[in-house]
Parts: C-alpha cells; sequence; structure tokens
C-alpha cells in the first residue's frame, strides 16, 4: 500500500511538472488508471501464487573428492536459487557508477543488492552433470504472508 502512495505522489507530481496544474478529464482519467492498477494486482485477498526458480551451482577445482564436488555445487545452487526468488519476490536495488575522465569512461560498475527473508521454500528437483548443479525450488505465496 505505501508503495502504491508514492507511485501515486510521483505520478502526480510528475503531471504538474510536465503540464502545469491538471485539468478535470486529467484527474478523472488519472484516478481510473489507479483503480486499473490496483484491480490488477498479481496477488489478492484468499489467493495463492508459486514462485519457481531454477539455480546453478559449480563444482569448485579445488574439491578433494568427488562427494565434495557434488555437495559444494548443491551448496551454490541452493544459495542461487534463494537469491532468484528474492529478487522476483522482493526486487532487486541497483546502483551504478560510472568513472569519466576527459569525456571518455575509464571504469563503469554496477552493484544489485537483495535484502529479503525466505522461509518455507521447498527443494523440487535436484540435478548433477559435468561439474553444474540445478536445484529447482518452488515457494507458495498467500495474501496473509504480506499482511
Amino acid at each position: 500500500m505505501k508503495y502504491i502512495l508514492l507511485i501515486s505522489l510521483l505520478l502526480t507530481t510528475m503531471l504538474f511538472a510536465k503540464d502545469g496544474f491538471p485539468d478535470e478529464a486529467m484527474i478523472e482519467e488519472y484516478k481510473e488508471e489507479q483503480v486499473v492498477a490496483q484491480e490488477d494486482q498479481l496477488l489478492k485477498v484468499n489467493s495463492n501464487i508459486t514462485v519457481s526458480v531454477t539455480g546453478q551451482g559449480v563444482a569448485p577445482r579445488f574439491a578433494t573428492s568427488p562427494a565434495q564436488s557434488y555437495a559444494l555445487a548443491k551448496r551454490a545452487a541452493i544459495a542461487d536459487a534463494y537469491r532468484l526468488i528474492a529478487e522476483k519476490v522482493k526486487g532487486v536495488q541497483i546502483e551504478g557508477k560510472d568513472k569519466i575522465q576527459n569525456m571518455v569512461v575509464q571504469r563503469s560498475t554496477v552493484r544489485t543488492q537483495v535484502d529479503a527473508m525466505i522461509r518455507n521454500a521447498t527443494i523440487v528437483e535436484t540435478t548433477f552433470k559435468e561439474g553444474l548443479c540445478e536445484v529447482e525450488m518452488e515457494i507458495n505465496l498467500s495474501y496473509n504472508d504480506f499482511r
């Protein structure tokens, strides 16, 4: 709800900045768009959705045995799957920086960050072939999880 209000405030500010003060028709059109946007929300009361992802992990070179390779690759795949779920559910914060010298880009960096707590995710399937482990994981979300 906070995000909807924030987006509404931002769009209203953009309307004022772009065209001056809006007339009644613009205000009504804006209100109708907001109602449609709220009705089109993915997760509604008394509904559930399932988020499914596939995480991947690679066996490290320094492993001392095939069993250790498998265990480390599976752990990496599980961590990747959790990250993918968090990205889908909560979104990703992205920060980009460019260092420009003499009108030429010297260095460009992009950092991504996800901040979420994932509970009750289940591993559906695990496959391991040629040093790559893939873990299919899913989580069921309901409206009550976000209240």
